[in-house]
């Protein structure tokens, strides 16, 4: 067994703090083995404005590091799950799914008013397609508007004048140890989450079977299957990086249970399901819940957007 292992991630403070995460669990089934943090700089760390931005997928934040990975620059690569692309780069393989932490997306307000009872118009700051049209759904006469930037920028920004109110990904908070700043956790019948989101990724070469029987020891079997579902359901609908498509499966009493939808950014065509299993492979029900928005109309939705 090696003794060392070169772990790739992106630079930002949360993907340290995602990459530490891992290494701290590996370190409990291998508390001999040592770690060094590789840097990589990818396209997406280059781009401001990701909104506009004709992403050839969602692979900004992750193509350097694959490519790193596969180079043997890297012994394995941590993710943000809803980073990574559902088609993996040649040769490599996700090897684990740690447990995933809370799913849901969280509001924050200045005045630490909940999302009921913000004023009409109130400037609600977000990047994300998804956020944005599920917002619009729920509050139509909210001003839903840009915002870029790390987790410390957009809060930075919210302290000043030009937002009521942001929308971030609980997980990252907590990560960050910044979960104090949640005015509140919204409901996933509000706010559905994106495919993978709380959930990390570790990729390994696929003929790296040392590597990949180590990380074995920390996935997360109901993680994995539930992210499997998740990334089945988008993989079916085809959608890219730019649409408004959210995905959330758990196990509730022994059965797959699999929610998802698909929206028009404006938030005025949206189609959500459920789907859920006791037996079917978590990929078979991912693609039947895109097989149940389909015939209920979001081909159409697909192409408004």
């Amino acid at each position: 067994m090696r003794n060392r292992l070169l772990v790739g991630t992106r630079g930002s403070a949360l993907a340290l703090a995602q990459a530490n995460q891992v290494i701290f669990a590996v370190k409990k089934v291998a508390p001999n083995l040592k770690f060094e943090i590789v840097s990589v700089h990818t396209k997406g760390d280059e781009i401001h404005d990701l909104g506009t931005t004709d992403a050839a997928g969602k692979s900004l934040f992750t193509k350097e590091i694959e490519e790193a990975l596969s180079a043997e620059k890297i012994d394995i690569a941590v993710h943000s799950m809803k980073d990574l692309t559902t088609d993996l780069l040649g040769g490599l393989t996700i090897a684990a799914v740690p447990e995933r932490a809370d799913p849901r997306d969280v509001l924050i307000s200045r005045n630490s008013t909940k999302f009921s009872n913000l004023p009409a118009r109130a400037r609600v700051g977000t990047s994300s397609p998804r956020r944005k049209s599920q917002l619009l759904a729920a509050r139509s006469d909210l001003e839903v508007v840009d915002m870029q930037g790390n987790v410390d920028t957009r809060l930075r920004k919210l302290r000043g004048s030009e937002y009521d109110a942001i929308v971030l990904a609980a997980a990252g908070l907590i990560r960050l140890g910044l979960e104090r700043n949640a005015t509140e956790y919204l409901s996933t019948n509000t706010m559905l989450p994106a495919v993978g989101q709380g959930a990390l990724a570790v990729e390994a070469r696929r003929d790296d079977t040392e590597v990949k029987e180590l990380l074995s020891k920390i996935d997360h079997e109901p993680t994995r299957i539930a992210v499997a579902a998740e990334r089945a359901f988008a993989r079916k609908l085809g959608a890219d990086c730019r649409t408004p498509i959210a995905a959330y499966a758990r196990n509730e009493s022994g059965k797959l249970v699999i929610d998802g939808l698909v929206a028009t950014r404006n938030g005025k065509m949206l189609v959500r399901s459920r789907a859920i299993s006791e037996n079917a492979s978590p990929e078979n029900v991912g693609q039947k819940l895109a097989e149940i928005l389909l015939s209920r109309g979001a081909t159409a939705v697909l192409e408004a957007t």
